[in-house]
C-alpha cells in the first residue's frame, strides 16, 4: 500500500470546474504520476479530489491506498457499495478503483479523474500482461530447479538475500489456469523480494505450484492469498514447511501428500498436521521411542519418507504421483521395504503401528525393546492399556451403535474397498455406503484420509468387544441388522 503523496493545488485552485485548463492539468498529472507506478497513480488521484483513492482487489484486499487508513473502507465499500454511496466506483485492471472525494469538490470533477485514473490502470495492466508470460516461464523454471536441487542458482537469480527457507503449496483444481491468473495479479510476485521474502508461482503438470522462499518464516500473506483463490475457485491445497531450501523436493512430496486430506469444507491441510495423531501425544514416551527405534532400525531417513507419504495417501498411486516416480517404481520399493522390516506393509494394523512408529518424539530413552529387533504387528505391552489410551479411544468411537462399529471395523480392515467389506457384512453395498456416512458424521471425521482411518482402526482395537461380530448380531429379515 502507498501512502506517498503529491503536493500541489488542487482543482479549485485553477479556476472553474469548466476550465480546459483544469482538465489537462489533471490529466498531466495522473499520466506523469502513472508512468512512475501504480501507488503514485492512486496517490495523485487523490489529492486531486482531496479525499481517498483505494484500488481493491477481491483476493489481495487494498492493492494501494492513499491514505492508508482508507485501505478497510475502500475494501469494504468494493464488496458492499450499497453500505458507501457516497463512494464512486470504477472496474480497473481486474479490480476496484474506490474514491471518496471531498465534498466541496464538483461531481464532474470526481468523474473525470476516476475515469482518468481507472484508464491508466488498464493500461498499465496490459503492458504487465505483455510481460506475464515472459515471468510466469521464468517462475516455472526456477521451480524446477529447486526441485531438482540446484538451490544456488535459483537463490543467485533473485535478488532477495539471505532466503534459507522454503514454504511450499500444492493446489489442484477445476480450473487452475485461471486460478494462477488471480494468484499472480494479487500476490504481484517478484524476484527482488517482498518483505524479506519471494514467491515463485508456476504450473507443473497440471496443477498449481507455489514456493515461498524466506528467512526461516513468513508473514502469512501468501497463505491469505492462497486461501482466498482456494475458495474462490474451489481449489484443494496441501501446504509443507517452513523446511530448509535443500529439502525442497521433500516439501514438495510432503505438501501432495498433505493435499489428499484437503477438503471442501478445508481447503487447505498442512503436513505437519497429517499424521499427527493424539494418540501418539498420549502413549508413555519411553517404550514408544524405545520400540520405534527398534523397529525402524532398519530405514534409511528416504525410505521412511517413502512410507509416511504411502500412509498419508492411502495409495500406492497417489504416493506415485506425490513422489513424483512411476506406481511400478514405488510397488518395488515398497516390496523391498516389507522385506527389510518383515511384515506385510498390506495389513492395516501394520499400517497402523507403522505411522505410531514414524511419528514418534526423537528423544527418549536410550536402551531399545528387549529381545532384539521389535516387530510392528505388535505394540509394547501395556503401552494401549491405560486409562488415557482407553478414554481416548471412548471419546472417539464410543459414540457409534453396534452395527456402525462392525461395519466400520471391517471396512477399515478390507483397506476402505466398500465391496469386499459388505460382501463379508453380507450387506448390500448401498447399506454399507450409508452406514458409512452415518459413521462420519457421528465422528466427525474425514474417513477419506488415510491417517484418520489408522487412528479408528487403533480406537477400535482398543475399545474391542465379544460381540464386535457380524455373525453374532440378530438380524431382521435376513439381511438387514436389527437396530439395537
Amino acid at each position: 500500500m502507498s501512502t506517498t503523496h503529491t503536493t500541489g493545488p488542487g482543482p479549485d485552485a485553477a479556476g472553474p470546474w469548466d476550465a480546459r485548463g483544469v482538465r489537462e492539468a489533471a490529466t498531466g498529472r495522473l499520466v506523469r504520476a502513472a508512468a512512475r507506478s501504480g501507488a503514485q497513480l492512486v496517490s495523485e488521484a487523490a489529492v486531486l479530489i482531496q479525499g481517498a483513492v483505494v484500488l481493491a482487489d477481491p483476493i489481495a484486499g487494498a492493492v494501494y491506498s492513499t491514505p492508508a487508513t482508507a485501505a478497510a473502507d475502500g475494501v469494504h465499500a468494493a464488496a458492499h457499495p450499497q453500505d458507501r454511496p457516497h463512494h464512486v466506483q470504477r472496474p480497473a485492471a481486474g479490480a476496484v478503483l474506490v474514491l471518496h472525494p471531498a465534498p466541496a469538490v464538483p461531481a464532474e470533477h470526481v468523474g473525470f479523474v476516476a475515469a482518468t485514473t481507472a484508464a491508466l490502470l488498464e493500461v498499465r495492466g496490459q503492458r504487465a500482461a505483455e510481460l506475464r508470460a515472459e515471468q510466469m516461464r521464468l517462475h516455472a523454471t526456477l521451480l524446477r530447479l529447486l526441485l531438482a536441487g540446484h538451490t544456488a542458482a535459483v537463490t543467485d537469480t533473485v535478488s532477495a538475500e539471505g532466503l534459507t527457507h522454503v514454504t511450499v503449496y500444492r493446489l489442484t483444481g477445476p480450473d487452475v489456469p485461471t486460478a494462477h491468473q488471480v494468484l499472480w495479479r494479487a500476490a504481484r510476485p517478484s524476484l527482488a523480494g517482498h518483505g524479506g521474502s519471494c514467491a515463485l508461482i508456476g504450473e507443473l503438470d497440471g496443477e498449481l505450484l507455489v514456493a515461498e522462499l524466506h528467512r526461516g518464516s513468513d508473514d502469512g500473506r501468501i497463505l491469505r492469498l492462497v486461501s482466498r483463490v482456494s475458495e474462490r475457485h474451489r481449489l484443494l491445497a496441501g501446504l509443507a514447511g517452513p523446511l530448509p531450501l535443500a529439502e525442497m523436493p521433500t516439501a514438495h512430496a510432503d505438501a501432495a501428500a498433505a493435499r489428499h486430506s484437503a477438503t471442501p469444507a478445508h481447503r487447505i491441510a498442512p503436513a505437519d498436521a497429517v499424521g499427527t495423531t493424539h494418540l501418539a501425544r498420549l502413549l508413555p514416551p519411553g517404550p514408544y521411542t524405545a520400540w520405534a527405534r527398534s523397529v525402524l532400525r532398519p530405514l534409511a531417513p528416504e525410505h521412511r519418507h517413502l512410507l509416511l507419504v504411502r500412509l498419508r495417501t492411502g495409495s500406492t498411486p497417489r504416493a506415485a504421483a506425490a513422489l513424483g516416480l512411476s506406481p511400478g517404481t514405488v510397488r518395488t520399493r515398497l516390496r523391498d521395504l516389507s522385506a527389510r522390516l518383515g511384515t506385510d506393509l498390506d495389513d492395516v494394523t501394520v499400517q497402523a503401528h507403522l505411522l505410531l512408529a514414524l511419528r514418534a518424539p526423537t528423544h527418549g530413552d536410550d536402551e531399545d525393546v528387549a529381545g532384539g529387533q521389535a516387530r510392528l504387528e505388535k505394540l509394547p505391552g501395556g503401552i494401549l492399556d491405560t486409562d488415557e489410551v482407553r478414554a481416548w479411544a471412548v471419546d472417539l468411537v464410543g459414540g457409534l451403535e453396534p452395527q456402525l462399529r462392525i461395519a466400520l471395523a471391517c471396512w477399515l480392515r478390507h483397506h476402505a474397498r466398500t465391496a469386499p467389506a459388505a460382501t463379508e457384512l453380507h450387506v448390500h453395498r448401498t447399506t454399507l455406503t450409508v452406514w458409512l456416512r452415518r459413521c462420519a458424521e457421528r465422528l466427525g471425521q474425514n474417513l477419506a484420509d488415510a491417517t484418520v482411518r489408522a487412528e479408528l482402526h487403533l480406537a477400535l482395537e482398543a475399545t474391542a468387544k465379544d460381540g464386535d461380530d457380524p455373525r453374532t448380531l440378530p438380524r431382521r429379515g435376513g439381511r438387514t441388522y436389527r437396530r439395537l
